[in-house]
């Protein structure tokens, strides 16, 4: 974990990660919140949400949950309008909720698989930035990091759904930068490769010894390296901002070739 850093650690900062009940959005509340990050968490289950934000409090910093599903329009600016004024002035927002779903070629895929990808990867991205937005430009500052995924930079065999929901992110990402430059918000977009969470058994719908078998043979990223590499970019100086990165673990040279023992 990163030694904290002095130049955004103060408690006044308030920070909004959507998909953190689990992976790398868990991962990335906890390590704000051991640097005094104040935290808005959002998710599907309200278990799930109340557990991590009890473990955040016990750090010494506040919590907020929101539960609503980011494909749900009415949901996600009902709830984020609805904040409560300390809660209103939000530093960061990281938009991670996502997921894949099938593994199978083009003419086999899924349709509500495909649409239930765009709503959440896409949609909800859309949907939770557009709401956030108005407490970021008054103040002129902010940072939105999206969470991709190397299928956003690189399409492989049978990730067509996935890879154009992903691409979408990157598109977004890039015109987000341009667009708000005028209200010097900064945008990130992370793209991790291969990563041990619960992301590989919801893409293979349960079925654990499918989604093991993904990681075996190689060390892959886990959802605390990205969680140091989120923090790393939102700590950084003011007139400082990464605009993407693409992160592998060593055994992964792109989407598609891995070095297995």
């Amino acid at each position: 974990m990163f030694i904290e850093q002095s130049i955004k650690s103060s408690m006044e900062n308030i920070i909004l990660i959507t998909g953190a009940t689990s992976g790398f959005g868990k991962a990335i509340a906890k390590i704000f919140a051991a640097n005094k990050w104040n935290l808005i968490v959002t998710g599907r289950r309200r278990e799930r949400l109340d557990e991590l934000c009890k473990e955040i409090e016990q750090m010494g910093v506040k919590a907020l949950p929101l539960v609503f599903d980011v494909q749900d329009k009415n949901a996600v600016f009902n709830a984020i309008n609805n904040l409560p004024a300390e809660w209103k002035k939000i530093d960061i927002l990281v938009n991670n909720a996502g997921l894949a779903l099938g593994r199978e070629p083009f003419d086999k895929a899924n349709l509500e698989d495909w649409e239930i990808m765009l709503n959440t990867n896409v949609k909800g991205l859309m949907y939770v930035t557009k709401a956030v937005l108005p407490y970021m430009i008054p103040h002129k500052k902010g940072h939105i990091i999206n969470i991709g995924s190397i299928a956003g930079k690189e399409v492989y065999l049978n990730g067509n759904g996935y890879c154009a929901s992903k691409h979408a992110v990157d598109a977004f990402s890039k015109a987000m930068r341009m667009d708000l430059l005028p209200h010097k918000i900064k945008v990130t977009a992370i793209h991790p490769g291969a990563a041990d969470t619960e992301f590989s058994i919801v893409r293979f719908k349960g079925n654990e010894a499918t989604a093991k078998s993904v990681y075996e043979g190689y060390t892959p990223l886990y959802a605390n390296d990205i969680a140091n590499i989120t923090y790393y970019c939102a700590t950084l100086p003011e007139h400082v901002c990464i605009n993407e990165l693409i992160v592998t673990s060593t055994a992964q040279a792109n989407s598609n070739l891995f070095y297995k023992e």
